[in-house]
């Protein structure tokens, strides 16, 4: 296994959203060149804790203070809506317990219903242009109200031994010959299986716009319950199931799986035809904030590709940027991501029929 393989292992970005990781192996990546701004007081950024923020603090914030000037107080978030809750109650007092937050999708959608993000300029975030649209989040008026951080994939997984070859689709989750052989996770808003059977049944997560498109997708998803003998929280519990063989099959994250794999488990990661699953988190700015101009630089430099790449390689992301940009090489892109179209989450579902979303969950599929 390679250091960077080495390193990784003890630290994904799995294990850092879970702070029960050692500790992460040093970088030699030059930032990029930005123009200075300097400031007496530190700009607040808030990215998941434990050693996901270590990694952070030690990666990118001495780089990016060396090249702009601008220094870094690292804020720890905690986990969930948790961080919302606390952003917007502070917001109303008009301060900000974090300039800038790396944040879930859904929590997002809900500060953006509430206008707790503070417009971006495009103009003065150029980098921008190297991210796909679903990356770039805006208000009904066009205005930037969040930018890609950090992206991960969930793919099909299999025990090598059970399964010599490879499944090609997600189909395979469907088939009577994995009866009582699968894994998968437990929530309507971790495991995305919705989109996954939507892509693999309807043609595409359009039919998820309706309640009425939503039960024909559940109802097909009802079908893979004789096949599945565990709906996991626990990814430990999972992961080892999958290494043992125990549960030969299922869904997980394909980085845990490839580093799992270099280690010389017998597991594998596929992208199916359809696509994985490709999940992500976001920077946002506290309308409270009195640092937007501060704020955009640094997200500007996220996206720099550089810094992209560097995420990939030490912190196990997908890039948020088009490969093409980036200097990996083909086997560092495929530790973290894919060329093969994306499953892409209906963020916008969960927000707007979370309640309804997670009875029919309970009653239909998990119940």
């Amino acid at each position: 296994m390679s250091n960077n393989a080495k390193i990784r292992k003890q630290l994904t970005r799995r294990s850092m959203l879970r702070a029960s990781a050692a500790t992460l192996g040093t970088a030699a990546l030059s930032a990029p060149s930005i123009g200075r701004a300097a400031s007496s007081d530190p700009l607040r950024v808030g990215t998941y804790g434990g050693y996901f923020q270590d990694s952070f603090d030690t990666h990118i914030y001495p780089d990016f203070t060396s090249d702009t000037g601008i220094a870094i107080e690292s804020i720890g978030e905690p986990t969930g809506e948790a961080w919302l809750v606390q952003l917007e109650t502070a917001a109303r007092a008009g301060k900000a317990p974090a300039d800038v937050s790396m944040m879930a999708q859904v929590p997002r959608l809900k500060g953006q219903n509430s206008r707790l993000w503070a417009p971006l300029d495009e103009t003065a975030i150029p980098n921008t242009k190297n991210l796909p649209d679903h990356f770039v989040h805006r208000y009904d008026d066009g205005s930037v109200s969040g930018i890609g951080a950090v992206s991960w994939y969930i793919t099909l997984v299999t025990n090598t031994d059970h399964y010599p070859d490879a499944p090609v689709s997600w189909k395979a989750l469907w088939d009577p010959a994995n009866a009582d052989s699968i894994g998968l996770l437990a929530l309507v808003t971790n495991s995305f299986l919705l989109e996954i059977t939507a892509a693999t049944w309807f043609d595409g997560t359009s039919i998820l716009d309706t309640e009425e498109g939503i039960l024909q997708v559940i109802d097909k998803l009802s079908e893979v319950r004789p096949n599945v003998r565990l709906w996991y929280r626990d990814e430990g519990q999972f992961q080892q199931a999958l290494e043992t063989g125990e549960i030969p099959m299922g869904q997980y994250y394909h980085d845990v799986t490839g580093l799992a794999a270099s280690d010389g488990k017998p597991v594998r990661s596929t992208f199916p035809v359809e696509g994985g699953v490709l999940d992500s988190g976001s920077w946002s700015v506290s309308k409270a904030s009195d640092r937007v101009d501060e704020a955009q630089v640094f997200i500007d430099y996220m996206c720099h590709p550089a810094i992209q790449s560097k995420l990939s390689r030490f912190v196990g992301t997908a890039p948020t940027i088009r490969r093409e940009l980036t200097d990996l090489t083909d086997e560092e892109f495929g530790a973290v991501a894919s060329h093969i179209p994306p499953i892409l989450p209906r963020y916008d579902i969960y927000n707007a029929r979370g309640d309804w979303l997670n009875q029919k969950w309970s009653e239909l599929i998990v119940g």
